[in-house]
């Protein structure tokens, strides 16, 4: 039930309404602000080749939102003792919001920023859409920035060459490229190759570039379209350096929305743009991959906090048109976590256990650490992200008795009974995928070799990032959709820098290999590869083609050398489209 209100007379709140709204969107604006010139400044940290500073401004821009939230609630708390204002006053505060963001570039981030904000000043009996933007109430559609975000060249006059060459020059990158007229020769050929007649397209066909480029880890993308009447053809050009101090070079152009989407995936880290309003990019994404969720859009730009606040939305709208019950997720039981999921939604939601196995020495703010390391660090397609939410209430006549007695059983903490609600006051929510070990079970040999390999490969591309797995066991690893093999359980996880990598010490005597403890000392964070084997590798359908490719992963050596070159900051770039599409490898043995 909602709680008690003071009874304080109207006259005391005159005028509050609208101040206490101004000051909400000064803190908005203000997070705005620094969003804008840390990804702005994301062009000269390219073009001077700056990965250390890259890898910190994307683990900063991380903290960017929480702090500003956390600054505005004090601010209100301070200037206008909110913990004490009536319900009543809150919606007045609310409509004047409104009123604020008619002429506002980031309406829809603003009203994320006010959910976040209230959520922290008021009671959950107040989360409905009177106090806060359940629904959106300022519409982006006809939002445009001044100039607009993107800008249109037509080829007829000059041809496509000189297009690119413009639109290129227009970026005004202050590196100069290795080959440019190689480079535009490659993007030809791959258009041909794409569009065989790509010159008889209608005499005004036109392409279409957004006016910012995307950054991430050591590559820009060039993002656009080529517009010929009804169709679209999407576009996506990765610049990245030559090396050698040799200038830039187009490394390819992915021309299907299937390449693409892999730029904008869950399991990358956040991108770098500079965008003034950015529905209209989401708008003009969304266009090009129809079938990506514009929660997820939103989130690959670094505006995860709207991310999730769309998903919710989404989320609400599946319940209402849903039928089916919370279930514990299959596979074998984390010692961790308490994972369920609705089979008819594509998300599992994570729980912290509050009785943590002995076993794995850790703790509910150490599991939390974890994850927030990965949010920070770059996933290189390979560590799934996730939305985290605090106080997310479920029907209960959802939740199947079995799940509600593992609630009540293993998160005690965390589960709350009101009413007809379950609240699950903190929680996870990822992308769900098949568990590697279940995918393995039913695999044909074909493809049991290939999720093999890519296991391996998913192992090697964390530790070139500085990341090693800790628990590498197969049920720690999903399949995607695609097929791609990715790493999800993070409470073990640790910086390759912090392992120790050892041989396992030959035997003393034959008893010391009969003996059930080990005859030689361990450290906390000493980690033998040759144990690997025997937990992993079991049956003919994984050992030989483990062995085949990865074999290494189970020696000492392999680990420190990858250790070394992590210290010494050679930190590795794994690009998000395949090797195929490079130019280096597509064209250039042929020429």
């Amino acid at each position: 039930m909602p709680l008690p209100q003071p009874d304080f007379p109207p006259a005391t709140y005159e005028g509050l309404a609208p101040t206490i709204a101004r000051a909400l969107l000064e803190g908005f604006d203000k997070h705005y602000r620094l969003f804008r010139a840390i990804s702005r400044a994301a062009k000269e940290r390219f073009e001077t080749g700056d990965w250390p500073a890259v890898r910190r401004a994307h683990a900063e821009r991380i903290q960017f939102y929480d702090d500003r939230v956390k600054e505005a609630v004090e601010r209100l708390q301070r200037e206008f003792d909110t913990d004490h204002l009536p319900d009543r006053l809150w919606q007045e505060i609310k409509l004047q919001y409104v009123g604020m963001l008619t002429d506002h570039k980031q309406p829809e981030l603003a009203e994320t920023f006010f959910n976040s904000v209230s959520c922290k000043i008021l009671h959950r009996t107040y989360f409905h859409n009177d106090c806060l933007f359940v629904r959106p109430a300022v519409s982006t559609e006809y939002l445009e920035a001044d100039p607009p975000s993107y800008r249109s060249y037509y080829p007829l006059r000059d041809g496509l060459r000189a297009v690119l060459r413009q639109i290129l020059r227009d970026f005004d990158l202050r590196v100069g490229f290795d080959d440019l007229d190689r480079d535009l020769r490659y993007v030809l050929r791959a258009v041909r190759e794409r569009l065989p007649r790509p010159l008889r397209l209608e005499a005004n066909h036109q392409l279409q570039v957004l006016n910012a480029l995307f950054y991430r880890n050591q590559r820009a993308y060039l993002i656009g379209k080529i517009v010929n009447g009804n169709l679209e053809q999407p576009l996506a050009i990765p610049i990245v350096h030559a090396g050698s101090g040799a200038g830039l070079r187009l490394d390819a152009a992915l021309l299907d929305s299937r390449e693409i989407a892999p730029l904008f995936a869950f399991n990358r880290a956040y991108l770098m743009v500079d965008m003034e309003v950015p529905s209209a990019y989401v708008d003009f994404l969304s266009s090009m991959m129809p079938g990506k969720p514009r929660a997820e859009l939103y989130t690959a730009l670094g505006l995860q906090k709207h991310g999730k606040t769309l998903f919710y939305r989404d989320f609400l709208h599946h319940l209402k048109h849903s039928t089916d019950r919370f279930v514990i997720a299959p596979g074998i039981r984390g010692l961790v976590m308490i994972v369920f999921t609705l089979p008819s939604y594509p998300y599992v939601f994570k729980v912290i256990r509050d009785n943590i196995a002995p076993s794995k020495s850790i703790d509910r703010q150490t599991v939390k650490e974890k994850y927030m390391l990965v949010k920070r660090h770059d996933r290189v397609g390979r560590m799934a992200d996730t939305l985290e939410y605090t106080d997310v209430a479920f029907p209960r006549e959802r939740f199947t008795p079995e799940l509600i007695d593992e609630l009540r059983r293993e998160a005690p903490s965390l589960y709350e009974e009101d009413g007809d609600s379950i609240i699950v006051k903190h929680l996870y929510i990822e992308r769900r995928m098949t568990p590697l070990n279940l995918y393995l079970d039913v695999a044909s040999p074909v493809q049991a070799a290939a999720a093999v390999r890519d296991y391996g490969n998913a192992i090697k591309e964390l530790a070139s990032v500085n990341i090693f797995p800790g628990d590498m066991l197969f049920k720690n690893f999903g399949v995607t959709r695609g097929g791609r093999v990715v790493f999800y359980d993070y409470d073990e996880i640790a910086y390759m820098t912090e392992i120790s990598f050892r041989h396992i010490p030959p035997p003393r005597t034959p008893e010391d290999e009969m003996a059930a403890e080990p005859w030689y000392a361990v450290a906390q964070n000493d980690v033998f590869p040759e144990e690997f084997g025997p937990f992993l590798l079991s049956g003919d359908k994984i050992r030989p083609h483990f062995l085949a490719h990865h074999g290494d992963l189970l020696s000492p050596e392999y680990w420190n050398r990858v250790q070394a070159q992590v210290a010494r900051g050679e930190i590795a770039d794994v690009f998000p489209y395949a090797g195929e599409a490079r130019f280096e490898t597509r064209f250039a043995p042929k020429d």
